[in-house]
């Protein structure tokens, strides 16, 4: 794990947005207003293929399918609570069910805007996501991986789901890794009595549970799960296999997400003891963004006492 980095998942989303459109004339990116985002510097270089999609949420997805039937790449981006929370009807009837090649990012995902309140905080956009057939969902944890998997996501032959968070954060990868994949995830540490399983910001928390657990003598295994649909279901089922047990971790809510999907898959083709840690079945908050992963539980000290509850009913 490098040092922190002073850029973060959104601003690996923006850079990754103008690589592929320079060397893309039919790359078009969607959003309702210019926002505290700050795509300015797409605006100002590519002023043909900045659109401004209509009054709401809604509309935005709607004018992106319309792009996509007359052959261009569509971009959506705005706040996940409002995209995914408002224009579900949309995302699910006019992008998936026609299985259009649409990118879909969720911003200031999870507790980003912590501030802001409840309705801003959203929890629940991987089950929902996750629910509709056919589309990819990726949950980068750094400014590398977002790049990367923005690149990935915008390939893709049909929809794809980018959930991204607004905070600096540690860089897990370095800036010339491109091993990224829709279907696959990345085994960041080799061991054998636990695995960690995680995705976006709760990969950096998994490492630093990894290194307190080896000091108490458990080996734990740890995988970005950044592919949460598809699953890189062949890399988890192996760790498994090896440590007889799992911990799960994400910056969302206990149904339906990372845990729900490697629940399904676990359950199914190896069955081992299971841990979670999420932020529970509840709502978010006011409070900083920092302040609220806290009191949530979504740190390594919870990841630890975790480990050590799988590790202790695991078959012998």
């Amino acid at each position: 794990m490098n040092a922190r980095d002073s850029r973060s998942v959104l601003d690996g989303f923006k850079d990754a947005l103008l690589a592929l459109a320079e060397g893309d004339d039919h790359l078009l990116f969607c959003e309702l207003a210019p926002e505290p985002q700050g795509f300015q510097s797409f605006r100002e270089r590519f002023p043909d293929r900045y659109v401004q999609g209509g009054f709401s949420e809604e509309d935005l997805v709607l004018t992106a399918a319309g792009l996509s039937l007359a052959g261009y790449r569509a971009v959506v981006g705005s706040t996940a609570s409002f995209l995914v929370g408002k224009a579900y009807d949309q995302i699910r009837n006019v992008v998936a069910l026609p299985r259009l090649p649409v990118c879909i990012a969720g911003m200031a995902s999870g507790f980003s805007l912590g501030e802001e309140g409840a309705p801003f905080q959203m929890l629940e956009d991987l089950t929902l996501m996750r629910a509709l057939p056919g589309l990819a969902v990726l949950v980068p944890c750094d400014y590398v991986s977002s790049y990367r998997l923005t690149m990935e996501a915008c390939r893709c032959d049909g929809p794809a789901y980018l959930r991204l968070g607004g905070q600096k954060r540690v860089s897990v990868y370095d800036d010339g890794d491109a091993r990224f994949a829709v279907g696959e995830g990345r085994l960041l540490r080799e061991g054998d009595e636990v695995t960690l399983c995680a995705c976006g910001i709760m990969v950096q928390e998994v490492l630093e549970a990894a290194e307190i657990l080896s000091q108490q003598g458990l080996e734990p295994e740890v995988i970005d799960c950044y592919s949460v649909k598809p699953l890189p279901e062949q890399l988890i089922l192996s760790s498994i296999r090896r440590t007889g047990c799992c911990v799960i971790a994400e910056e969302h809510g206990s149904s339906g997400g990372l845990s729900g999907a490697l629940a399904e898959l676990i359950s199914q083709r190896c069955p081992v003891p299971l841990r979670y840690v999420t932020a529970g079945e509840r709502f978010g908050q006011s409070g900083t963004t920092a302040n609220l992963q806290e009191y949530y539980g979504l740190s390594y000290k919870e990841i630890v006492g975790a480990a050590a509850q799988a590790w202790a009913m695991r078959r012998r």
